[in-house]
């Protein structure tokens, strides 16, 4: 639903092209109508909105290089590596932990966008879920401020801009891409209450999605944890209920 209504208002630039045939966007409220233009200019990137501008994905986010220590990480600390993350979904629904760690790691925020950046044409990009740890093949990356949050997630996470990167990668047999290369990539910038309004769209949608994630996440832990100590007698079965409130 994020991607198509991504293209639909900053690719195919539909709202705009509705009001200069003198309908009213589909499916789109008047007041949400009435931030868009009824009529398009050419720019460096050929015809855009009017109004709109030409800029770079860097001017409206930042890679947000969190270095930590294996050492300074605590060992239930989610993690995610590239295997966690699924292809062209943004939903993270899959994480270990950090119990073991030997290597520096990023840290990251619920709600920051992770972009695998090892062997890009796989398409791993999504939001994470909660707070945590990722391997250094993941790019954290978050908008500079949050009305355009919804407007970044949707270019890191479209087709055009991975096969752009992917394009542009170093190596042969483990390409990479580097957040320097992914912040030239030239995008067409809407005004700021298009952006708001359009990320408070998406933002309902990952919280709805988020909502989703955790019940599943806690349930395939019980599953996988619970009885294994039940059997061992590691856990007695009068100390069950304490050991599923904390997981919870």
């Amino acid at each position: 639903m994020a991607r198509a209504l991504f293209k639909a208002w900053f690719v195919d630039f539909e709202p705009v092209r509705s009001k200069m045939e003198g309908r009213t966007p589909e499916g789109m409220g008047a007041a949400t109508a009435a931030l868009f233009p009824d009529k398009f200019e050419v720019l460096e990137l050929g015809l855009i909105p009017k109004g709109w501008r030409v800029c770079t994905l860097g001017d409206e986010a930042e890679h947000l290089r969190r270095s930590v220590q294996p050492e300074s990480i605590e060992p239930d600390t989610a993690y995610i590596a590239l295997e966690h993350m699924p292809r062209r979904h943004i939903a993270l629904s899959d994480w270990g932990f950090a119990d073991g760690l030997e290597s520096n790691k990023f840290a990251f925020n619920k709600g920051e966008i992770l972009f695998g950046k090892l062997r890009p044409y796989f398409h791993k990009v999504g939001v994470a879920p909660l707070d945590g740890v990722c391997s250094t093949d993941i790019l954290v990356i978050a908008p500079k401020s949050q009305k355009w949050f919804g407007f970044v997630l949707g270019h890191v996470s479209s087709v055009d801009f991975v096969e752009y990167r992917n394009a542009g990668s170093s190596g042969t047999k483990m390409p990479r891409t580097r957040w320097a290369d992914m912040a030239h990539y030239a995008i067409t910038r809407p005004s700021e209450p298009v952006a708001a309004a359009f990320g408070e769209i998406v933002r309902s949608l990952v919280d709805s999605m988020s909502a989703t994630i955790h019940p599943s996440c806690t349930f395939a832990t019980l599953r996988d944890t619970l009885p294994p100590k039940l059997i061992s007698g590691e856990l007695r079965a009068k100390d069950a209920g304490k050991f599923v409130e904390e997981i919870v």
